[in-house]
C-alpha cells in the first residue's frame, strides 16, 4: 500500500476504534468491511484481528472496574467449543459470502420467537451465543450484531456491556488470529509496521472514547445501537450481493 492509503487506513482504524469505544460494537464491523475491499480475505482477517484485539484489550483495561464475570464464563466455554470444530475444518469464505453472513446475522436474530431472546447473564446462553458468535468471527472476521445482541438483552449498564464484551472480544479475536495464521492454509501476511501502527491508532480512538460514553445515559445507549447495527448490516447485504451477481 501507498503511504496516503496506509495514512487513510490508520484514520478509519482510529475513527472505528472510536466508536467501539462508545457502543462497544459497529467498529470492528465498519474496519472489516474497509480491509475486505483493500485486501485479500487472510491478509485482512489478520490485520482486523491485530487491531481489534489491540482496541478490546485497551477497552477492558480502561473499564476493568466494570467487568462481570458470569457472562464472560460462559461465552467463552462456547467460544473454545466452536474452536475446537472450526480448527478440524479450516475454511475461509469468499468475500461476498463474508459479507452476507455479516449483513444477514442481525435480522435473524430480531425474528427470534421471545422465548429465544438472549440474556447475558444465563450461563446456558453464554455457551450458545458464544459457540455461535466465536463461528462467526472465524468465518468473516467479526461476530458483530450476534454478540451485540446477546450483550445487550440483559440487564448490565452501558460500561459494563462494554467492558465485559470487550473482555470476550479480546478472546475470540485472539482465537480468531490463531485460527488464520496457524491454522488454515493460504493464511495470508501481516506487515509488522503496519500492525504496530494499527494498535496506536486502535488504543488512541478507544482512550478517546471514554468521555462520550460517560456522558450517554443508558437509554441514549441502547438506542443508538439498534440504529447503527440495521445501517451497517443493510450495507453487507448490499454489498455482499452486488459482489456475488457480478
Amino acid at each position: 500500500m501507498s503511504p496516503a492509503l496506509i495514512a487513510a487506513l490508520l484514520l478509519v482504524m482510529v475513527a472505528t476504534a472510536l466508536l467501539s469505544g462508545i457502543f462497544g460494537m459497529a467498529g470492528g464491523l465498519v474496519l472489516v468491511g474497509v480491509l475486505l475491499t483493500l485486501l485479500p480475505v487472510p491478509d485482512a482477517m489478520l490485520l482486523h484481528g491485530v487491531t481489534q484485539a489491540a482496541s478490546n484489550g485497551w477497552r477492558a483495561l480502561l473499564w476493568r472496574g466494570h467487568i462481570r464475570l458470569r457472562p464472560i464464563l460462559g461465552f467463552v466455554a462456547g467460544c473454545a467449543l466452536a474452536m475446537l470444530v472450526w480448527s478440524l475444518w479450516r475454511y475461509v469464505p469468499d468475500k461476498p459470502v463474508a459479507l452476507l453472513m455479516l449483513g444477514i446475522t442481525p435480522f435473524l436474530v430480531r425474528a427470534f420467537p421471545p422465548r429465544w431472546k438472549p440474556d447475558s447473564e444465563r450461563p446456558a446462553q453464554g455457551v450458545a451465543y458464544g459457540g455461535a458468535c466465536m463461528s462467526l468471527m472465524l468465518l468473516t472476521g467479526v461476530s458483530g450484531p450476534l454478540m451485540d445482541t446477546f450483550f445487550l438483552g440483559g440487564k448490565l449498564d452501558r460500561r459494563e456491556i462494554v467492558a465485559t464484551k470487550a473482555a470476550c472480544q479480546l478472546f475470540c479475536h485472539a482465537a480468531k488470529l490463531l485460527y488464520i495464521g496457524a491454522l488454515v492454509e493460504d493464511a495470508g501476511t501481516l506487515d509488522p509496521l503496519l500492525a504496530v501502527l494499527a494498535v496506536v491508532a486502535s488504543m488512541l480512538g478507544t482512550t478517546l472514547a471514554r468521555p462520550i460514553l460517560e456522558r450517554l445515559s443508558d437509554g441514549q445507549y441502547r438506542a443508538w445501537t439498534w440504529r447503527i447495527i440495521t445501517v451497517i448490516a443493510t450495507y453487507y447485504v448490499a454489498h455482499g450481493t452486488w459482489l456475488l451477481l457480478t
